[in-house]
């Protein structure tokens, strides 16, 4: 199945785009997040570790997770595209911030 992330992990293994045009793009777009809460006690941490994963979401970081699993991309590649995804998330983590400051 593919999706825009799995196209540009595509374009980048073609060499029709650059690594750093595929970071920018994965640093201007929007990520699914998942939003299971985090544990709050050993006892939740040990109940969490023997939950199932989370169900493969298209179109997420679980992309670029498979695609270096799989050798499509590199380690390097990975680091640099990881980082894209974080700056992604905290640039939108912020705007939220300022959002919920603003209606205060």
């Amino acid at each position: 199945m593919t999706n825009d992330v799995t196209d540009l992990i595509a374009a980048l293994r073609e060499g029709s785009m650059s690594l750093d045009e595929i970071a920018s793009r994965f640093r201007e777009r929007s990520w699914p997040r998942r939003r299971r809460p985090a544990p709050g006690s050993y006892l939740e941490m040990a109940e969490a570790a023997q939950d199932d994963p989370e169900p493969y979401v298209p179109g997420s970081f679980d992309d670029i997770a498979a695609a270096h699993q799989q050798h499509q991309i590199t380690d390097a590649e990975y680091s640099v595209l990881s980082d894209a995804v974080a700056e992604s998330k905290r640039a939108e983590d912020r705007r939220i911030a300022d959002e919920e400051a603003d209606d205060t």
